[in-house]
């Protein structure tokens, strides 16, 4: 019990720790992001706009295809039942 309470400590730690990495952003997105800032036009804005939301989508896959599993395992489980 204790070995894997110590095991599960460890990885908390290590992941706590490189989250200052997962910060940064890709260089590309980082220039676009800081030139449209500059510019003091509201047209401007589209472009962080654009990242944001693809940002978003992005996050969206997982938890589109995490769901699908989840309701496929409750599916087969409910069949299963009767």
């Amino acid at each position: 019990m204790y070995v894997i309470m110590k095991k599960l400590i460890l990885i908390f730690f290590l992941v706590l720790s490189s989250f200052s990495a997962l910060l940064a952003q890709c260089p590309m997105c980082k220039t676009a992001l800081t030139n449209s800032r500059k510019n003091e036009k509201q047209y401007d804005r589209t472009v962080g706009d654009g990242i944001n939301k693809g940002i978003l989508f992005l996050m969206s896959v997982p938890y589109v295809l995490v769901a699908g599993a989840g309701f496929a395992v409750y599916k087969s489980q409910k069949k299963k039942m009767k």
